[in-house]
């Protein structure tokens, strides 16, 4: 999943714990640091390219500079 490799690429470094819940049909849902960041369940649709890494960046990474290697 793309969004999952974006946020452990650019901020490896902040995220202590990162769990996808994939449940039946496709649904998943994205859970960073114990709370939730996107259900597709309940959003009743897939992710927006990009979606997934911009909630987080709004939530957790405001002025965080991306992980550098």
């Amino acid at each position: 999943m793309s969004a999952v490799r974006d946020l452990l690429h650019d901020y490896q470094h902040i995220i202590a714990d990162l769990r996808v819940v994939a449940g039946s049909k496709g649904v998943f849902d994205v859970d960073v640091d114990g709370e939730l960041l996107y259900s597709k369940h309940a959003e009743g649709r897939h992710a927006a390219p990009g979606e997934v890494l911009d909630r987080f960046r709004a939530k957790y990474a405001a002025g965080v500079a991306v992980y550098e290697r």
